[in-house]
């Protein structure tokens, strides 16, 4: 017997609302779009055990599922890491867009920060952070990223690893930076300062960290003892934290990865 006009009609409305309630909304203050972000400072590739391998961190990385990675200690062709685009062999590999923001020169080729994102991003910006550092200045690497209808500044940096002053200046600079920038913006890296510091503490001033009071040990990566690596944005009312956890990879890199997953809301 067939299904009556009524029936039908009844299926077909069915369908459509399935389908409207699987879609990623932003019309509504109770509708966001979930985003996982990565954090992971990559050691230019080399592991723990002393091997350069970028399949095992791409694995890391793609298991992670992660829609924005932030990465640090990013290697362009050097004689180190026998002359690969780490960038784009990394991107390759997780199947997400890449860009690279060059730092210094480096052993013919150039070192600096990566980005890798499943949504089309802009070209990066490079802002020179403050400081005379005794092996290279720092940075901030800055893409902007459409997410469906909606926009959001993606930054990764990597602060200074011993000079306390250095790290100030630069946590001051990086709120002078973005603490009135539009659209909705995310700050991750290797702060390479404790929760309690006062770089920290400066940052906080402007931007919600994504971890609980408790810290988040990301280093050293077999054995951590502190949290150095940080997810942070802003403006916090644009943000829910979902979850905020270290993954449990010893051997890819020094550092292990953080995770957050976040509700990105419109309001």
């Amino acid at each position: 017997m067939r299904p009556c006009c009524c029936s039908r009609i009844l299926i077909h409305f069915g369908l459509i609302g399935a389908l409207l309630s699987s879609a990623p909304m932003f019309a509504g203050e109770q509708d966001g779009r979930t985003l996982r972000v990565l954090c992971y400072n990559i050691h230019h590739g080399e592991g723990a055990d002393g091997k350069v391998d970028l399949p095992r961190l791409a694995a890391v990385i793609k298991n992670a599922r992660p829609d924005l990675v932030a990465l640090q200690e990013v290697d362009y062709k050097t004689r180190r890491t026998h002359g690969v685009d780490q960038t784009a062999e990394l991107a390759r590999l997780t199947g997400l867009n890449g860009r690279f923001g060059r730092q210094i020169d480096f052993e013919g080729g150039q070192y600096g920060q990566a980005i890798l994102s499943r949504f089309p991003m802009s070209e990066v910006r490079i802002h020179w952070l403050p400081g005379t550092p005794d092996r290279e200045r720092r940075i901030a690497v800055e893409v902007e990223v459409q997410i469906d209808d909606h926009k959001l500044a993606f930054i990764t940096t990597h602060l200074h690893h011993i000079h306390d002053t250095f790290r100030e200046q630069q946590a001051t600079k990086l709120n002078e930076l973005f603490s009135r920038a539009e659209p909705p913006t995310l700050l991750a890296g290797d702060l390479n300062a404790n929760p309690d510091s006062k770089s920290q503490a400066i940052l906080e001033k402007q931007w919600q960290a994504a971890t609980s009071n408790a810290p988040l040990l990301t280093f050293p990566a077999g054995e951590p003892t502190k949290q150095i690596d940080y997810i942070l944005m802003r403006p916090a009312a644009r943000f829910r934290v979902i979850s905020t956890e270290v993954l449990d990879q010893p051997v890819a890199s020094d550092h292990r990865p953080l995770l957050s997953v976040l509700e990105f809301v419109n309001r």
